[in-house]
């Protein structure tokens, strides 16, 4: 099977700064890390922070179009009000050095990670939270001038669960064992608990506000990214999926409900039985975050996306899997690229691919899990692209799979 793109699609790669930069140490998460049992720290990272101009030409020299990176609140604003213009001026940098090398800067203004004093004064929760992110959102907007794809928020509804999960950590009288949302148990367990409502409706004032900001100072494209669970069904199960869509999917893509595009972030897919959301199976075939292997959960979620804003563009702004067999990762990039083409062919309006990730980097306590592109020494930090860097280039360059 053969699947042409439409000319003008985006071909990119992903990181987030916090994975990456090193040395976060005004953020929140940088804080949590020194409660997290049994988990790594994220230290100096890639020290991408130093060394963004050699990632952004890997990007260029690939084949790849796009580079989706972010900027960090933490450092812009270490403290309520301070703003920091060596930050800004850093950020901008990056932005003109991929405009230099012919790369499309995507930029991330929040993934995951806030200031220090933020969680303090009660984050996301807190009665200034929506105000506080605004405030950010202005300060940046100078610095996306010739951007033309903004994501205000990456992933709100596991944002929603990090936050109660670091809430947890914080209130638990004999600490607890982080558990990072992006990885699964490798025994069967409970399911994660869905993401807090509260926190999310927060998080959908946060991005209307951001929205306003944007819309009045830039000419971005603006939207919002989502975890796209790809939920299939057992038989009599379908009134319980669809309140489980609502609380994990479908209250943040109804938020992207004018939006200008909806990214869809899709790994594996899960089933939902009477009783829920089941537990992915142990089993030798699993990524190393212990999800099942299913390329096609991509396709399944840009159908569910289109199906709940039919009128709003769709990026895939995150695909990608876990795993040290690099062969393994380009199987699993070709037959989700398949899955996607199928769902474009039916008529889902999809502008772009952007793959997670371009390098090995920290997720968010361990640094076991591998979705780069390209591989990294963390003693020296020399980068290695990997086989699939090649190959999802030359894709790009001929613009089918």
């Amino acid at each position: 099977m053969t699947y042409n793109f439409p000319d003008g699609f985006l071909w990119g790669a992903a990181s987030a700064p916090h994975q990456v930069e090193g040395g976060n140490s005004n953020s929140d998460f940088w804080a949590q890390e020194s409660l997290m049992t049994g988990a790594d720290r994220s230290g100096d990272a890639l020290d991408s922070y130093h060394r963004y101009r050699e990632d952004i030409r890997l990007v260029a020299e690939s084949g790849l179009n796009t580079y989706r990176f972010g900027v960090e609140w933490a450092r812009i604003e270490p403290i309520p009000g301070q703003v920091s213009l060596a930050q800004l001026a850093h950020y901008r940098r990056m932005v003109e050095a991929c405009l230099e090398m012919g790369v499309k800067p995507f930029v991330t203004l929040h993934h995951f990670t806030s200031p220090r004093w933020f969680a303090e004064e009660g984050g996301w929760r807190g009665e200034r939270s929506v105000d506080r992110f605004r405030s950010y959102v202005e300060l940046v907007s100078p610095i996306l001038a010739e951007v033309e794809w903004v994501c205000t928020i990456n992933e709100p509804n596991m944002l929603a669960i990090l936050v109660a999960e670091q809430e947890a950590m914080r209130t638990a009288p004999d600490g607890r064992e982080w558990l990072s949302p992006t990885l699964e148990s490798d025994e069967p367990r409970p399911v994660k608990p869905a993401p807090p409502t509260d926190i999310g409706r927060r998080l959908i004032q946060a991005h209307s506000a951001a929205r306003e900001v944007l819309r009045a100072n830039t000419n971005a494209k603006l939207g919002w990214s989502v975890a796209n669970r790809a939920f299939e069904t057992r038989p009599g199960a379908d009134d319980v999926r669809r309140e489980l869509e609502y609380v994990w999917e479908d209250l943040y893509l109804k938020a992207a409900q004018g939006d200008d595009y909806v990214g869809v972030q899709a790994y594996s897919a899960q089933w939902v039985g009477l009783d829920g959301i089941e537990p992915h199976p142990v089993s030798s075939d699993n990524t190393l975050v212990r999800t099942a292997y299913r390329p096609d959960a991509l396709g399944i979620a840009v159908r569910h996306t289109r199906e709940i804003v039919p009128d709003v563009p769709i990026l895939v702004t995150e695909n990608g899997i876990a795993t040290d067999d690099d062969a393994r990762r380009i199987a699993y990039t070709e037959a989700a690229l398949l899955s996607l083409g199928e769902a474009m062919a039916d008529g889902a309006d999809v502008r772009g691919y952007v793959h997670w990730s371009l390098l090995d980097n920290y997720e968010w306590g361990h640094w076991d899990p591998t979705f780069g592109l390209v591989a990294v020494d963390r003693n020296t930090f020399e980068r290695q692209p990997k086989p699939s860097l090649a190959w999802l280039g030359g894709v790009a360059r001929a613009n089918r799979v």
